[in-house]
């Protein structure tokens, strides 16, 4: 076996960025497929009313305040 030969495939087993690059792809396609199925409709309609909107329950502190008068010109 000559040199070139081992090179060549011990290159063929290292990971690229490339191989990546398409293998995350073809998972984001993926998902946006499965997510329009009525199962994936379903899920997401799921996901979406238990997770709480993140405005709910935020109050501006006193501490805040002196901040934010203090960075007012």
């Amino acid at each position: 076996m000559s040199t070139k030969s081992k090179v060549a495939l011990s290159g063929e087993n290292k990971p690229s960025r490339r191989k990546f690059f398409i293998g995350a792809g073809v998972a984001v396609g993926a998902v946006a497929v499965a997510s329009q199925t009525s199962v994936g409709k379903a899920v997401i309609q799921e996901i979406g009313s238990t997770v709480k909107d993140k405005r709910e329950g935020q109050t501006i502190t006193a501490h805040m305040r002196k901040y934010y008068e203090s960075t007012m010109l």
